[in-house]
């Protein structure tokens, strides 16, 4: 080809590409392609399902929804389902009303035609309120009570060089059921030597007779007998005799009295929320969009800060400090607290067994108006006597607590007054506390009804005021005055200083001293500890009398689950050398002690053995001295099971089958648990937790219901002594049991009887029996074998 001829071959490509670019030319001057119709757009009247998707929060639900003229119309009530607070205004009712979105001021809607989804986005104050958080401590377990009776003793014997020997045997008995808990106290006192009025004391000496029944679903005490009336901050307390009615949140430890901080918002969509209190993580939760209210505040008392922390799907946070102060004077809102007594006045306690005064009544409440404020009230009453008096406490916010109190009394025909004041701050830098209490014209209450030679004081006021220093330890100051009803005055001023030194170790420096006498008394004190149950103590004293001593002390502290203790110690100076020594060994039934201490011109020598006897379920446990509530493991009679208390070992069953958890404390909700590992191969225990609360001052018999399975493991052979297929079906006929033949012509059958016959269905359809016996106190699950199958 001619390069001519390859010249014109190549113009029609020219050409080609020439009308290409002139027809996009000519497009692009005539203006750009329509958009696509949108979903709105592309149907105009119809009635969708779509999924209901609130402030980005996936509700779950497919709801109608008609579209007309591009509007979007919903039922009212599907919002409302969905947990929406529509705002005021004109709308259609019935179930079948709708609303048309466009109308609801704040609300944004959007039709996602790709997704199916309608999306909303609408106020957070639109939304369900979220309480976070739960102010029950934990979950609450009703208490509960076995029959039984428990004997506390303590035998307590002294030998003094100048003052003779004597023996006190104190005691406790209990007797309880799920009626209460009936108990008496009281001590035995022999003289062996010495002076002669020692002598007087000699014999049995009752202290207190009691029943006391509690229901922890009312919050209520009852007691009967020898009881301690309740009383306020600024009334007093006596014995009586008599009956007592009163409010017990004891009983119910999964709950909070007093009012404790909540912290409210919103959010807008998803977000996670985080509480700091006073600068450590307290909780984290998820949010859903809507108001919300943070109740899971950590158990604190005093000043603080909160820091609320919200972070959204993407990463954004909003910071909100609050503070706010805590109290446990004062009562929720709505909470009331009681105490109603009546009976007669005790006299000379602990010198006479039954000696009972005048007829008296005696109650308090406070109630919990508002939770800044708690209101009070008290009033007595005797032959002689009559008395009311009210007060309350009020939070500043939060600067402090106030508290103030008026009495009115009128004894023999003279009336008196009693005013009280104080003011009470606690933060974590500083704590303040002031009270004063002022008597006048002859003011008198219980405690002096039947006591002639017993007066109230005239005025009493005490300021303390401690610091947080940090780094350089913490400093405390205290100043009491009390005028006496003879009109003496007593005021003293009392100076401390402690620091942490090198890890464990601490430094203690305090002073005092009367107004009015210039002398000073100081003690420094050192306390250096070894290990965990060892610690030396060093230091140096000065009395306002100007004696100077010095002290040294070496203690070895016992071991929580036994062991042996002891304390040594040296002291020397102006006074006369001073030495002390005793030795603690504390076994699982009975705590020993026995001591020396004195000086060269006086020296005494005693020794002590305390502890417990528990009769439960028809057995006498020994034990140490138990003081509250305390339970009694039971494993049907196995012994040697390992029982644990809180995940910690406490022991294994005796040969019974029974073991004393000495220490549980009433109505907490504690955890025991067995360890099946040494039982017996056919012995099943279907429970090894419980959890059980036990009513205060008694027992509870927790029974871990243990069952014996008689058992055996078979081999089943032909005539040929070849085992029988693996899968053969195999039926116990005195049961009508089944199990199937695995490998080498074993198969384990439970429910067995003295004498048994299997039936055997083999593969081929052919079915054989075999027969054996078995005695059913096995103690494991015996192998028998080879049967013939025929």
């Amino acid at each position: 080809m001619s390069l001519g001829a390859a010249r014109g071959a190549r113009r029609p490509g020219w050409v080609v590409n020439g009308l290409c670019c002139w027809v996009f030319a000519s497009g692009s001057l005539a203006g750009e392609l329509p958009p696509p119709p949108s979903g709105m757009d592309a149907v105009s009247d119809a009635q969708l399902f779509l999924e209901l998707v609130v402030n980005q929060m996936n509700t779950g639900q497919v709801i109608a929804v008609e579209q007309r003229a591009g509007r979007l119309f919903v039922p009212a009530q599907a919002l409302r389902d969905s947990g929406m607070t529509l705002p005021a205004m004109p709308l259609a009712e019935g179930p079948d009303a709708q609303v048309a979105l466009d109308r609801l001021p704040g609300l944004h809607s959007d039709y996602d035609s790709q997704g199916q989804r309608l999306l909303l986005e609408v106020p957070p104050g639109w939304l369900p309120e979220q309480r976070i958080g739960n102010r029950q401590a934990y979950p609450r377990t009703p208490a509960l009570s076995s029959f039984g009776a428990l004997l506390n003793y303590d035998l307590y014997l002294n030998d003094t060089d100048d003052a003779g020997t004597y023996l006190a045997a104190w005691n406790e008995v209990r007797l309880f059921d799920s009626w209460g808990t009936l108990s008496t106290t009281g001590q035995y006192r022999r003289t062996f030597s010495g002076l002669d009025g020692g002598a007087l004391n000699n014999g049995y000496r009752r202290y207190d007779s009691t029943w006391r029944y509690s229901d922890d679903e009312r919050l209520l005490t009852y007691e009967a007998g020898d009881l301690v009336s309740g009383a306020l901050p600024w009334s007093n307390s006596v014995r009586l005799g008599g009956v007592q009615l009163s409010r017990d949140f004891a009983v119910r430890p999964d709950l909070v009295t007093y009012p404790l901080p909540q912290f409210a918002g919103e959010a807008a969509v998803p977000s996670s929320v985080d509480l700091f209190i006073n600068g450590y993580k307290s909780s984290s939760s998820d949010l859903q969009p809507g108001p919300y209210t943070l109740t899971n505040i950590p158990f604190i008392n005093g000043a603080g800060e909160a820091v609320v922390v919200t972070t959204d799907a993407l990463g954004r946070q909003v910071s909100t400090t609050v503070p706010f102060y805590v109290t446990s004077s004062l009562l929720q809102k709505g909470l009331s607290d009681f105490s109603v007594s009546a009976g007669t006045l005790r006299r000379d306690y602990t010198l006479k067994d039954f000696s009972y005064g005048p007829g008296v009544a005696s109650g308090s409440l406070r109630y919990g108006l508002s939770d800044s404020l708690t209101l009070e009230s008290h009033v007595e009453a005797a032959e002689s006597l009559s008395l009311g008096g009210v007060g309350g406490n009020l939070r500043l916010g939060n600067f402090g607590v106030l508290n103030s109190a008026l009495s009115q009394s009128r004894f023999d025909g003279q009336g008196g007054q009693q005013v009280s004041l104080g003011y009470q701050y606690s933060s974590q830098r500083y704590s303040l506390s002031y009270q004063r209490m002022q008597r006048r014209d002859g003011y008198a209450d219980l405690t002096v009804v039947d006591s002639p030679y017993a007066s109230l004081s005239q005025r009493s006021e005490q300021v303390t005021l401690s610091l947080n220093l940090e780094r350089y330890g913490s400093l405390g100051a205290g100043y009491f005055d009390v005028r006496a009803a003879d009109a003496s005055r007593t005021r003293l001023l009392n100076l401390t200083w402690s620091k942490p030194l090198w890890r464990s170790s601490s430094f203690y420096l305090s002073a005092n001293r009367e107004i009015g006498d210039s002398n000073w008394a100081v003690q420094a004190q050192l306390v250096v500890p070894f290990d965990l149950h060892g610690s030396l103590s060093l230091s140096s004293e000065r009395s306002k009398d100007g004696q100077r001593q010095q002290r040294v002390n070496y203690s070895r502290a016992v071991p929580s689950e036994g062991g042996v203790g002891f304390n040594l110690g040296y002291a020397q100076g102006d006074a006369p050398t001073y030495r002390q020594a005793d030795l603690t060994w504390r076994l699982q039934s009975v705590q020993l002690q026995a001591g020396v201490y004195g000086s060269s011109e006086a020296e005494t020598r005693w020794a002590d053995a305390s502890g417990s006897l528990v009769w439960m379920d028809r057995q006498v446990f020994a034990a140490n001295r138990i003081d509250d509530a305390f339970v009694v493991v039971s494993t049907d009679g196995y012994r040697d099971i390992p029982v644990r208390y809180e995940n910690q070992l406490v022991g294994q069953t005796d040969k019974n089958g029974h073991l004393l958890v000495p220490w549980s404390s009433a109505y907490y909700r504690g955890k025991y648990e067995i360890d099946p590992l040494n039982l017996p191969a056919n012995v099943r225990s279907p429970q090894v937790e419980q959890r059980v609360a036990v009513r205060r001052g008694s027992g509870y018999l927790v029974e871990f219901p243990l069952t014996r399975v008689v058992a055996a493991s078979v081999i089943l052979v032909d005539a040929r002594q070849q085992e029988l297929p693996l899968g053969s079906r195999v039926t116990h006929e005195q049961s009508a049991s089944q199990a199937v033949v695995g490998w080498d012509g074993l198969v384990y059958l439970e429910n067995l009887s003295p004498s048994n016959t299997l039936r055997v269905e083999l593969a081929d359809g052919s079915s054989c029996r075999a027969s054996f016996t078995l005695a059913p106190e096995q103690e494991q699950v015996p192998l028998i074998g080879p049967l013939v199958c025929q």
